[in-house]
């Protein structure tokens, strides 16, 4: 049963793959924002999975995040999450990402609640009429 309290925690390395200037979306050898974001909706998404019935699963739907101080490749980054609403299959969450030093990047994840199989036929129906 999904409620609201249910917590999620993911960590990863900042490595040259998810700078900024590796992922286009800057100059520098900081983790990217994209990265961040990543492992946001990854810590959400993963926090409620298991509490799925199966076949079932979650999209992001919307994000509204800052990114607020850099990290520099060699440090690790933590993202925590809290389901803090749940309104019918849209779920809201809080996302921080830390690294050592304090945070780094914190806002609102917004996930909705899908049947896998049926959104992936209305996905395919895209490719029949393209």
């Amino acid at each position: 049963m999904l409620e609201a309290g249910i917590k999620g925690n993911q960590t990863t390395a900042v490595t040259q793959q998810n700078t900024a200037k590796a992922l286009g979306s800057g100059g520098l050898e900081v983790f990217a924002t994209p990265a961040m974001i990543a492992l946001m909706e990854k810590t959400a998404a993963e926090s409620v999975s298991g509490l799925l019935e199966e076949g079932w699963g979650t999209v992001g739907i919307s994000l509204n995040v800052k990114h607020t101080a850099p990290t520099p490749v060699g440090m690790k980054v933590t993202c925590e999450s809290v389901l803090t609403e749940v309104d019918g299959k849209r779920l809201v969450f809080e996302v921080t990402a830390s690294d050592e030093k304090g945070v780094i990047g914190s806002g609102i994840h917004e996930r909705f609640i899908i049947n896998n199989e049926k959104f992936m036929q209305k996905v395919n129906e895209k490719l029949k009429n393209a």
